[in-house]
């Protein structure tokens, strides 16, 4: 069975939120100072100026943004998504800005799928923004992308903060959002007052209340309202705290040069680590 028809059943079952929908609909959006700002991210936190000379896997591409910032820094960069829709995303981003490129590859794939990633080889910057809390076995795909950084490489990810009950309770509200259509709207309509009522209240008093709303794709890229959905539909879903990222990749040798958390709250907890290099027997 094809990677995409495993990705339709488990759509069709409500075990999984099609991703590539949202994306799709992000690209309407894109413009040259977000590609600009998604630069400048990468660069930040990576610390470098440029990647010329480096090879770059972006792990559940997605919309194909960041891979498009690797490949304008001069990275030769390798996409692969589990969702069919996110690859044909990445694929059209490619084809807008680096047609016929011979050092951007995309194709479909997925991280649990050990027998596909033992034939990509290892890579200077291995990279997956918001991805593997998605899989459905989150811990497995951590230690999935360990193996394909290079020695000295960097390995790039972000993940949800655990937040406890919280956390237990978006969950289940993901669930029942990806397995009963008829919910989709009320629950929708419930994130989108979990998470904008006071931002409303607070420019209703400045005496602009859309202000916030009708600015948000500004800097987060994509709607507002697509955004409440990619995030009440995020499913599978599960979350980490920063010291268990920690601990389990630094027992696999990874030193930890970067980290940026969500200060507790609900979001994603960035990390960045360098594979140390395997000491020889003298």
């Amino acid at each position: 069975m094809s990677e995409i028809e495993k990705h339709a059943i488990e759509v069709a079952r409500g075990e999984r939120f099609t991703f590539g929908d949202n994306w799709a609909q992000f690209l309407l959006l894109l413009n040259e100072e977000r590609i600009v700002e998604a630069v400048r991210s990468l660069k930040e936190m990576l610390g470098v100026s440029d990647l010329q000379g480096k090879t770059f896997l972006d792990v559940g591409s997605g919309s194909g943004l960041l891979s498009l910032a690797a490949r304008k820094l001069g990275a030769q960069v390798h996409s692969f998504d589990y969702d069919p829709q996110s690859v044909a995303c990445t694929t059209e981003l490619k084809r807008r800005y680096f047609p016929d490129d011979k050092d951007w590859l995309v194709e479909t794939g997925s991280v649990l799928d050990t027998e596909y990633l033992a034939k990509l080889g290892q890579f200077d910057i291995v990279y997956s923004w918001g991805v593997l809390h998605h899989t459905g076995r989150m811990w497995q795909a951590l230690d999935n992308v360990a193996p394909l950084v290079a020695g000295e490489g960097r390995l790039f990810i972000a993940l949800y903060n655990d937040q406890g009950r919280a956390s237990r309770s978006w969950k289940l509200l993901k669930q029942l959002y990806n397995k009963y259509e008829f919910l989709r709207l009320p629950l929708a309509v419930y994130t989108l007052f979990r998470q904008w009522s006071l931002t409303f209240i607070r420019d209703t008093l400045r005496g602009n209340p859309l202000g916030s709303w009708n600015n948000y794709h500004t800097y987060r890229g994509m709607s507002a309202w697509r955004d409440v959905i990619d995030w009440i539909g995020g499913y599978p879903f599960e979350v980490s705290k920063p010291e268990e990222i920690f601990d389990f990749y630094r027992d696999k040798g990874f030193e930890l040069v970067r980290l940026k958390t969500c200060a507790g709250g609900l979001g994603c907890n960035e990390f960045v680590f360098i594979k140390k290099p395997i000491a020889e027997d003298n």
